[in-house]
């Protein structure tokens, strides 16, 4: 495992970098440090429901819960905020271990300043922010940066991203125009202030306490990419299906095991699983929470090998959210009763050591 990788690849090298299926033990785990707790608060996700019940693991958030807001149709003049949800994934990480604490932030939504807003609302403060870590360049977990610049106030921290993530894409739906993606700009995010550090292999934060999988290992046969998903390689639109830049972060819960959590979950949600236990040699899957991409005809096919499979890994907490879709959630709801719990903006999921 190589800390940090800052040399940059060319486009060429990008196209042909689909990520390698391995088998087998893993030789050498790498060493991550287990926590004695681990706090996801997700900032942005597709849904928000004030009237959802706290669990064993989940906070919700509740109306009344942040401060209220001028509003003049009300006899004293103030009104309750909800928090916004929207097409976009982002969540603060914070990780406890020998009673120091640290905390990262992992994407950062669509909206300019959706994001920033439900962090205000819910009381995060965004200077707790060690690094900033983007699951994949795709906009709707890119979008927040110009809101968490104003919320910070400054910023000076580090950015850790695959180098695929700059590529420029667009999904070809048929019969419809191409939809081109929104590209980050490398010299936008330098000049304010981020350290850009990209990273292939996996690599560790915080201490040793998170993991950033990297390029994840493609090992099951039903979870081929998406398709229609291009990039513009050496001036040519070219079939991107793989979107290599995928990539999650892996805790371990000291005598709990993993917990993972995904942005999309582009390189396939049991990959995604088998990769990081396989990494880290751990045999428990604690939880997997995040985006799960199992929404729309081309990847509703899958669902029930991957329901499947998830139930065969039999986690103990599963929140899939985002771009993961109603049917893929009522399926893993059927099969996965006890692990189940629905994802919303707001949410805080706590995992302690036993």
């Amino acid at each position: 495992m190589r800390p940090v990788c800052v040399e940059t690849a060319d486009a060429g090298e990008v196209a042909l970098a689909a990520p390698r299926p391995l088998s087998g033990e893993v030789v050498d785990p790498i060493a991550l440090e287990p926590v004695d707790s681990l706090e996801i608060t997700v900032l942005t996700d597709n849904s928000y429901d004030a009237l959802l019940a706290d669990s064993a693991v989940a906070t919700r958030a509740r109306l009344g819960a942040a401060p209220r807001v001028e509003a003049g149709q009300f006899t004293d003049g103030l009104g309750l905020t909800g928090l916004l949800a929207e097409h976009g994934f982002a969540a603060v990480v914070r990780v406890t271990r020998g009673g120091r604490t640290h905390t990262l932030l992992f994407d950062t939504g669509i909206s300019p300043d959706g994001m920033a807003l439900n962090g205000r609302r819910l009381g995060v403060d965004p200077t707790d922010f060690a690094a900033v870590v983007l699951s994949h360049g795709h906009g709707d977990h890119t979008g927040g940066f110009p809101g968490l610049d104003r919320w910070l106030g400054r910023t000076s921290m580090p950015l850790v991203l695959h180098p695929a993530a700059w590529s420029p894409r667009r999904l070809v739906p048929p019969g419809a125009p191409p939809f081109a993606m929104p590209v980050l700009s490398r010299r936008s995010l330098a000049d304010g202030g981020f350290e850009i550090v990209e990273r292939r292999e996996p690599s560790l934060l915080l201490d040793g306490c998170v993991l950033v999988t990297g390029e994840v290992d493609r090992t099951t046969e039903f979870e081929t990419g998406m398709p229609r998903h291009e990039a513009l390689v050496d001036g040519v639109w070219r079939p991107d299906p793989w979107i290599v830049d995928d990539q999650a972060l892996v805790v371990r819960v000291r005598d709990r095991g993993l917990v993972v959590l995904t942005g999309c979950g582009h390189a396939g949600a049991v990959n995604i699983v088998r990769h990081a236990l396989r990494l880290t040699g751990e045999d428990r899957l604690h939880a997997l929470i995040g985006g799960l991409h199992l929404t729309g005809p081309g990847f509703e096919t899958i669902i029930e090998p991957t329901a499947r499979a998830l139930s065969e890994l039999a986690p103990d907490v599963v929140v899939p959210a985002h771009c993961t879709g109603w049917k893929a959630q009522m399926r893993l709801a059927a099969d996965l009763p006890e692990a189940f719990t629905p994802g919303a903006a707001g949410s805080r999921y706590r995992f302690a050591a036993a």
